[in-house]
C-alpha cells in the first residue's frame, strides 16, 4: 500500500508531505519490508516501521500501535497507524485497490473523483471527473460497468469505492491515488 500523509496535524503550520510504502502478505499480514520518502518525521515513521517489522508485527497491527501525538510532530492517527487502517481495510476485504500500473482494467469506467480544479491541473489519461460529493447523482450511469476510481492520495478514492460497491457496482480504488500514479510515471 502506498500513502501520502503529512508529517503532522494539518491544522499546525509546517506540515510536509511524507509517501510511505508497506510490503505485506495479504492473508497471513507479514510484514516484509517498507520505504518512507519525505523531509521531517520521515525518519521518525521508518524507525516505528523498522520496529514493526523486527517484532513480527502484522500489518493490520500497526493501526493499534500507541504513538506519541502532538500536533508539531504527529496528526491523532500517526501516518503508521494509517498504513495499518489501509492494509487492514485490504485484508478484510473491505477494500479493493489495484496498483498505479494497472488502472487501464479492460472495459472499466476510470472516475476522477476529485474536485473540479484537482482535474484540470492534471489526471489520469482517459479519466472522466466525478467529484466524490456528487457520485451519488451518478450511480444510475455507472451501474452495470466495472469502475475505477481515484483521487488524490487515495482516500476519497476509497470512499467512492465503500459507495459505489455498497450499490452493487464493481469497483477498485487506485492504491496512493493519483500521487502515486504521478510517481510511476516517472519511474
Amino acid at each position: 500500500v502506498h500513502t501520502h500523509p503529512s508529517s503532522h496535524a494539518g491544522y499546525y503550520p509546517g506540515a510536509e508531505q511524507i509517501h510511505l510504502k508497506l510490503l505485506f502478505d495479504l492473508e497471513s499480514g507479514q510484514i516484509y519490508g517498507a520505504q518512507a520518502v519525505g523531509g521531517s518525521g520521515t525518519d521518525k515513521r521508518i524507525d516505528v516501521l523498522a520496529t514493526a517489522l523486527h517484532a513480527d508485527l502484522r500489518a493490520y497491527d500497526l493501526a493499534d500501535l500507541p504513538l506519541a501525538y502532538a500536533p508539531p510532530f504527529s496528526s491523532a492517527k500517526d501516518p503508521v497507524n494509517m498504513l495499518g487502517y489501509v492494509a487492514g481495510n485490504i485484508m478484510d476485504g473491505l477494500s479493493k485497490t489495484i496498483q498505479w500500473h494497472e488502472v487501464d482494467r479492460e472495459g472499466a469506467l476510470l472516475i476522477d473523483v476529485r474536485e473540479p480544479h484537482e482535474f484540470a491541473a492534471g489526471t489520469i489519461p482517459g479519466a472522466r471527473n466525478i467529484p466524490l460529493p456528487n457520485l451519488r447523482d451518478h450511480i444510475d450511469e455507472l451501474r452495470g460497468h466495472a469502475v475505477t476510481v481515484f483521487c488524490q492520495v487515495g482516500v476519497r478514492g476509497h470512499n467512492a469505492a465503500m459507495l459505489l460497491n455498497g450499490e452493487g457496482i464493481d469497483t477498485v480504488n487506485v492504491d496512493g491515488g493519483y500521487l502515486t500514479w504521478v510517481a510511476g510515471q516517472r519511474a
